[in-house]
């Protein structure tokens, strides 16, 4: 099996954006933390208030892409869907 990382960038275009990624931010770290195969996941603010660091790291593509079908289940996946994300994945095989 071979590991998958993903790094880059939560964006918000603005103050409201932003407030709503602070107020879902917290349950989306704890349930991804505890997902199977979740080695690490962070998501931490940057030098901008609008602008998030993500670092995210699975033991498979298995078990990112169960936590990307979780995500865009989730509460937090459909209230933040509209921020843009910056990210570069290494290592999601077919």
């Amino acid at each position: 099996m071979r590991e998958v990382r993903l790094s880059g960038y939560l964006k918000c275009k603005d103050g409201a954006e932003a407030a709503l990624v602070l107020e879902y931010l917290p349950e989306h770290l704890a349930l991804t933390r505890a997902e199977p195969g979740c080695i690490s996941f962070e998501v931490a603010p940057s030098g901008s208030p609008l602008v998030w660091t993500v670092e995210e790291h699975f033991a498979s593509s298995a078990a990112f892409r169960a936590h990307q079908a979780r995500v865009a289940a989730s509460v937090w996946g459909r209230t933040t869907s509209a921020i843009e994300r910056d990210y570069t994945v290494v290592g999601l095989t077919d």
